[in-house]
């Protein structure tokens, strides 16, 4: 892999055209690494430190000197000490005077204090110039060039010069930084390193509640009742039998709750007249996590073709097509291929086919490398039109897998459907929804209300000066 020249020349301090120098704060793992990277990159580097000496840890050609000397030498001073050291901070008042301080640091939980670090920073030197950046870059990214972790820096800050000079240095070590307004932000910008995978919590919480229950809505049907009314041991179908039922099912659930809160969506604006109106919280919140629910989707698709995959060679099967086999020559008879089978079976196969395929290529359009590369236009056919497509297929595919099975009383154990059954239910919402919106006498009005046109502004305005919606 190739790596920036910026990445791999090293500069020091007698470079022409350098930069100025910057003042870190901290010689810890994150302080000496951005000193490496800033240095690397032609900055001129000193270190303020408790113990103003050398070490072997420090790259060559930084000065490492005691807090208040250090911070002379430099207008710019990055903070990467942790908050419970703050305090010798309020005895460099007047040599920390109308500097930049950027506040680096971190929490060990959310919300562990009631104002940011950055605040209290600026709480305790007053006169200081405080912006919160670097906070989400860790100390191996900034050792690994960048290249295998994410770019993004969020700066927040009250001086916009200061700021920008902060945004400055971001660029020039080949991050992205991303202003985040003043630093009342810098609470929220905390917070973000510590959130575990926020996106996706409502999708896994989601697909793992639905598995639990169909596994265990899959186990009375598929093995407690052979054992209580015919005394079959089928046990082991735990393992394939009973997870090949499940992760179709929350495959094709989770994918029509893609698409669910746009049509939700779309019915909440016809009735209301106007885009310019938030949603209800909770609707915001699920059409914001929309790309994790259809990537989770994806993987129990994927899983789904995995365990079909491994069907011929399990063993349960193979016995049970040896032993219709051997069931035939006893009897002396050969069943006759039936025509109407196999074209049921070819069909509904072949449309599970074609469904993976377009969801797959949902999930490759998804990826910022690809959606980046498409146009706006281009990604909304995919993800819309195809999306719907997919949904369509799948779907199809699931109803011919049933076929006319649940008309059969036998089809019913303890009153209980097949669990496939219910992963048709949302779907098939979501498609009817879908299929009414397209008429012309719904689709006209919703598209010129999301080009902006209002069934009754003036009505719409009187509501929001009385707060009973916000415009977006």
């Amino acid at each position: 892999m190739e790596k920036n020249s910026s990445n791999m020349i090293h500069l020091t301090a007698d470079s022409p055209n350098k930069p100025e120098t910057v003042c870190i704060f901290g010689t810890g793992d994150f302080g000496r690494s951005l000193g490496h990277k800033m240095l690397q990159c032609g900055y001129s580097i000193v270190f303020g430190s408790r113990k103003a000496q050398t070490s072997s840890l420090i790259p060559k050609g930084i000065e490492v000197l005691s807090h208040a000397e250090a911070a002379k030498k430099s207008n710019i001073i990055i903070v990467a000490i942790q908050r419970d050291h703050y305090n010798f901070l309020s005895e460099l008042t007047e040599v920390l005077h109308g500097k930049v301080l950027v506040d680096v640091s971190n929490n060990l939980k959310i919300n562990q204090y009631p104002e940011s670090n950055a605040e209290y920073l600026a709480q305790l030197v007053p006169g200081a110039k405080v912006v919160k950046a670097f906070n989400t870059v860790s100390a191996w990214a900034l050792q690994s060039g960048t290249l295998d972790a994410s770019r993004q820096v969020f700066v927040c800050g009250d001086d916009s010069k200061a700021k920008e000079m902060v945004m400055g240095i971001v660029r020039t070590l080949g991050l992205t930084p991303l202003d985040q307004g003043s630093l009342l932000a810098a609470k929220e910008i905390e917070n973000y390193p510590l959130q575990l995978f926020p996106m996706w919590k409502f999708p896994i919480y989601l697909s793992l509640g639905l598995s639990a229950f169909l596994f265990f809505y899959c186990l009375i049907r598929e093995v407690i009742y052979p054992y209580v009314y015919e005394n079959k041991n089928v046990s082991f179908f735990v393992v394939i039998s009973i997870p090949n039922r499940i992760c179709p099912i929350v495959a094709l659930i989770l994918l029509a709750l893609v698409y669910l809160p746009g049509v939700i969506a779309a019915i909440i604006q016809l009735q209301r007249g106007t885009k310019y109106s938030r949603f209800p919280d909770w609707l915001d919140k699920w059409m914001l996590c929309r790309k994790q629910l259809g990537l989770v989707a994806l993987a129990y698709a994927f899983l789904h073709v995995l365990y079909t995959l491994v069907i011929p060679i399990r063993y349960y099967v193979r016995w049970k097509l040896n032993s219709y086999i051997i069931s035939q020559i006893q009897n002396n008879r050969t069943d006759p291929f039936n025509y109407s089978t196999g074209w049921h079976s070819d069909s509904y196969l072949a449309l599970g086919i074609l469904g993976f395929f377009l969801f797959i290529l949902l999930g490759i359009t998804s990826l910022p490398s690809v959606s980046n590369n498409v146009n706006w236009r281009e990604f909304r056919f995919v993800q819309s039109k195809l999306g719907y497509l997919t949904l369509i297929l799948c779907t199809a595919h699931t109803l011919g897998y049933g076929g006319k099975s649940f008309l059969s009383a036998s089809f019913y154990r303890w009153y209980l459907p097949a669990a496939y059954m219910f992963s048709l239910i949302v779907p098939c919402i979501v498609l009817i929804i879908k299929f009414v919106i397209i008429f012309p006498c719904l689709d006209r009005p919703l598209t010129r209300i999301r080009q902006g046109w209002e069934r009754n502004p003036q009505e719409f305005k009187n509501s929001n000066y009385n707060g009973s919606n916000s415009a977006v």
